[in-house]
């Protein structure tokens, strides 16, 4: 898995979709959702405790890193933006977008067994041609100087993006500064 990599993408997302963002950076809490939203896909480890094996079509990378997933994961959260104050729509399809940019980014990686992005039409697991992320350690196992790796790795490729996040919008006005005059 791609874990700061995951983050990223969905701080970038609660920029797009928060509208706290037009006056700034979006919200903690909208940055907050969007990240555990598109870490969701990973759910799935739960089922090694019980008994669920990797290669199992709901185990890890299975289902839960699918298309049919993210669609359907997509709709059910544009159903309920309204509930919130957010437009369904555009809820919903960014949602769809940050949980299919998990199983896009895993087959990015460099091990496991690969994602079944087309369950439960093919339960075949897939990887990209080009794999530039280091597979990360599941657990505790990220702290570890192989997990450090991992994570100058993916700070480095996902630094444009979360540089993207972190800015303010608008540039010096938004921050307060008045303009130039001459």
């Amino acid at each position: 898995m791609a874990s700061l990599g995951h983050i990223v993408v969905g701080m970038a997302a609660a920029r797009v979709q928060s509208r706290d963002a037009v006056r700034g950076r979006p919200a903690l809490a909208a940055m907050l959702f969007w990240a555990a939203l598109s870490f969701l896909p990973d759910a799935d480890v739960i089922g090694f405790g019980l008994g669920v094996r990797y290669e199992d079509p709901w185990g890890h990378r299975g289902a839960t890193h699918s298309l049919a997933f993210s669609v359907a994961l997509g709709a059910a959260i544009g159903v309920l933006a309204p509930w919130f104050g957010q437009p369904a729509l555009r809820t919903g399809l960014m949602a769809t977008l940050v949980v299919v940019s998990h199983g896009l980014l895993d087959t990015l990686t460099d091990g496991g067994l690969g994602c079944a992005l087309f369950w439960p039409f093919d339960l075949t697991r897939y990887f990209a041609s080009w794999r530039p992320l280091p597979v990360s350690p599941i657990g505790l196992g990220y702290l570890s100087p192989y997990g450090l790796y991992v994570a100058t790795v993916e700070v480095t490729l996902f630094a444009p993006l979360l540089l993207y996040a972190l800015a303010r919008r608008g540039g010096p006005h938004a921050a307060g500064t008045p303009p130039a005059r001459d």
